[in-house]
């Protein structure tokens, strides 16, 4: 169902790479409610995914970028601007990754030029994106920035290693440059803390699988999906939460506040 809630705005949804991802449902959300947008991701990316679709079925342009890189970023707001015909009133940061998940490190075992580039993708390309939005004047009054987290930037999750330390080094930026884009711009900054969700980079977590059975026994509501994350993510892109920033928003069933559920003693208990 369709409300209407993004008619006329325009924004940049970062890290759509397939149909599993949570930027690639935001999209189709965005474009189901009125809202135009450019999709972008890495070159590298953009070869391992079938964006092509997507921008097809949504009339958008893809515009390559790594969000790491200062330059690319400049290229791609100022393109945007111009391809959508005025400033922009939404971004979606949908960005993660860790080589050391990727090859095998423990976290008491990181190889650090690794770790390094890890935080640049997940975290710095955030504080990046934002630098440049600010600085270029490219988002409108009342606007919406929002980034992906995991509720590993306050609990322990042993096998989510050193990205648990880019997500709250993610939710510590939004909060910090939230400030300075409220105050100046009136643009709103939040993260959302979404359940596992089965993404191509969530399964790339050692017990994925797992957890995300766990995590559907402990939580009230169950776990949130992808098509969840995107509604809620649409509800922050619209002007019905325009003084929702700073927030580090929790959608995850009811996860976070649990401590333990019939559920999952009962799978003890049956042992």
């Amino acid at each position: 169902m369709s409300y209407g809630l993004l008619k006329g705005k325009r924004g940049i949804i970062f890290g759509a790479l397939d149909e599993n991802s949570i930027a690639w449902k935001t999209a189709q959300r965005v474009h189901e409610e009125g809202g135009s947008f450019v999709l972008t991701n890495a070159p590298i990316a953009m070869r391992m995914g079938t964006i092509n679709q997507l921008a097809e079925a949504t009339g958008s342009k893809i515009i390559p970028a790594d969000a790491t890189s200062l330059e690319d970023l400049e290229k791609l707001v100022n393109e945007a601007v111009e391809v959508l015909g005025g400033k922009i009133d939404f971004v979606l940061h949908s960005i993660g990754m860790s080589v050391n998940v990727r090859k095998g490190r423990s976290y008491t075992d990181q190889k650090y030029d690794w770790t390094a580039k890890g935080w640049d993708v997940s975290a710095g390309s955030f504080h990046k994106v934002m630098q440049v939005l600010y600085k270029q004047d490219a988002m409108s009054e009342w606007g919406s920035i929002v980034a992906l987290s995991y509720m590993a930037a306050q609990r322990v999750f042993p096998d989510y290693n050193d990205m648990a330390d880019n997500k709250a080094f993610l939710e510590s930026i939004a909060r910090s440059f939230g400030y300075f884009f409220g105050r100046d711009k009136k643009v709103r900054v939040n993260t959302i803390s979404q359940s596992p969700t089965p993404t191509t980079a969530g399964k790339g977590v050692k017990g994925f699988d797992g957890f995300i059975s766990y995590a559907e026994k402990m939580s009230p509501l169950g776990n949130a999906s992808a098509l969840d994350c995107a509604n809620y993510t649409v509800s922050l892109f619209s002007d019905l939460t325009r003084k929702v920033t700073l927030q580090n928003l929790f959608h995850d069933g009811g996860f976070s506040n649990m401590g333990v559920s019939d559920a999952v003693m009962q799978a003890f208990e049956d042992q």
